[in-house]
């Protein structure tokens, strides 16, 4: 299966550690960020991997190349690997549109590439296909949900997204990680456009078939220093198994 990483942010929160690179190129022993990533999704079966990029993102180019020399983690081969380049900042939807132009499958993975997230995506395509969704995505539990924009699945539909709370209390919230088809795709407009401020409240809104799963899998998000140094840290101790 295909996969748009979503690499063409400034990383500016943490600049102050890791300044020489695209935030998800921060090397974690050795490896940049990124390559954990890629690695998860080829234990899933994704070898064919399209990088939106921005900032700095010959610097990813230079270090994967045509992905040739990454062995897929499932043994089903050698990466395959392709880059969309952002002349500006698009925004989430808007660098999904940019990169979807060497899109070439109905259905394809979203996620974004400074994030680190355990799930089992043969159980996102299971309930694309057996519900007929549009878009499939994971949501996570969180303590207290008034810091985030409140995500809500009932019986398996998304029915709210990105709502505020000022209530202190456990919820779920949108886990970054998408199933999209080649319908919502087409659908995005050129331009500076947000998937999720804007297209999924839209898609919402027309009543179209979004749903997910809720995934309690190690996640971790490396945008600020604290996190990319528990990252580390992980990884040492095997919390992180590569």
């Amino acid at each position: 299966m295909q996969a748009i990483l979503l690499a063409g942010g400034l990383g500016t929160r943490l600049r102050s550690v890791v300044s020489d690179r695209p935030k998800p190129m921060a090397l974690i022993e050795e490896k940049p960020f990124m390559e954990y990533v890629v690695h998860e999704l080829s234990r899933h079966g994704v070898t064919d991997i399209i990088f939106a990029v921005g900032y700095k993102g010959s610097m990813v180019e230079d270090y994967f190349g045509d992905g040739s020399r990454f062995e897929a983690a499932d043994g089903s081969g050698r990466l395959r690997i392709r880059y969309a380049y952002e002349e500006e900042l698009l925004g989430t939807a808007g660098a999904i549109k940019n990169a979807g132009k060497l899109v070439t499958e109905d259905k394809f993975f979203v996620l974004n590439a400074d994030t680190f997230y355990q799930i089992d995506y043969s159980r996102l395509v299971r309930m694309q296909k057996e519900q007929g969704l549009s878009m499939a995505l994971v949501l996570r539990e969180v303590p207290d949900v008034s810091r985030y924009g409140e995500a809500v699945l009932t019986d398996g539909r998304l029915t709210g997204f990105n709502e505020k709370t000022a209530e202190h209390r456990p919820g779920t919230i949108n886990g970054g990680v998408y199933l999209l088809t080649r319908e919502l795709l087409e659908d995005i407009p050129d331009g500076k456009v947000s998937l999720e401020n804007e297209m999924i409240p839209r898609w919402l809104g027309e009543e179209r078939a979004l749903g997910g799963f809720v995934n309690d899998g190690y996640f971790i998000d490396i945008g600020i220093p604290e996190a990319y140094f528990q990252f580390i840290e992980d990884v040492k101790k095997g919390v992180v198994v590569w």
